[in-house]
């Protein structure tokens, strides 16, 4: 099986967790056929080391389906070992695409902010090593708390040559702007489809779309008509017709054969069957 042709795609789900039977028991296989009678491929990202090795095996046996694999900075407690054991493992032909979801979140304090830290930088490492783009997951606490961003830009300099995504950002417009100065994408989903929050539309609605990368991060953030109900892999479509709608474009300027962010740069999906 080829991991690798993007050319019958009418979207990519660039972030889900299909993958995760803690998610997704009975339903996965459904959800899955109902995305790719759609047309639509994705990438399951690993949270865990145990959901990380459940992305591999998946994609690995799914047409249209890739890994993302890494320790989400609220299960670093639980240590990040399997992840450099994938990857060195990891073989041409692996549906291995990209390191995530890893970074850092102070507003649970699921894992001490020093483990974070060394989760972080440890598969960052890794990231530079294999040449992989990564998944990033950055949260800021409450109020009066240290900024997460205050540890993460330093960090995230001290390793030149990394490329990826920030997932499901919702920050601010200098945190976006300090991504886009570091060539970073910005994933968007459900959240953008139902915000209130006026500064969060307006911030939205400037991404660029050279820098815009649609996804679902089901099982969650489901996307407006059907909030309340399990996020689908399937429903990145719907992101991408709001989107569509707001901009006043085509919405073919999302297909990855259209979109240079696919093509070239991210994720190492390459649009043309290997001859």
């Amino acid at each position: 099986m080829s991991n690798s042709a993007t050319e019958n795609l009418r979207l990519i789900d660039s972030h889900c967790h299909l993958h995760d039977t803690e998610f997704f028991s009975d339903n996965r296989e459904q959800f899955y056929q109902d995305t790719i009678t759609e047309k639509i491929g994705m990438i399951c990202v690993g949270t865990d080391q145990r959901s990380s090795r459940q992305a591999v095996e998946f994609a690995a046996n799914h047409e249209s389906t890739w890994a993302a694999i890494g320790v989400h900075p609220h299960d670093t407690k639980d240590g990040w070992g399997d992840v450099k054991t994938l990857l060195e493992n990891k073989t041409e032909n692996s549906p291995i695409v990209a390191i995530g979801e890893i970074g850092l979140d102070y507003y649970y304090n699921n894992s001490p902010r020093e483990t974070q830290i060394e989760g972080l930088e440890a598969q960052l490492q890794m990231a530079i090593d294999y040449d992989l783009p990564v998944s990033f997951h950055v949260r800021d606490g409450a109020a009066g708390q240290p900024s997460v961003w205050d540890d993460f830009w330093p960090i995230f300099d001290n390793f030149p040559g990394l490329r990826g995504v920030l997932h499901s950002f919702t920050d601010t417009r200098d945190n976006l702007e300090k991504g886009f100065s570091r060539n970073l994408y910005v994933g968007l989903n459900g959240i953008s489809t139902f915000t209130k929050d006026q500064l969060q539309k307006e911030l939205f609605a400037s991404i660029p779309l050279e820098r815009l990368l649609l996804e679902t991060d089901a099982p969650f953030l489901t996307p407006t008509p059907f909030r309340g109900n399990i996020n689908k892999p399937e429903y990145v479509k719907l992101v991408a017709e709001y989107w569509a709608k707001q901009r006043n474009i085509d919405f073919d300027v999302f297909k990855p054969s259209y979109s240079s962010q696919y093509k070239r740069t991210f994720w190492h999906l390459k649009v043309e069957k290997n001859e």
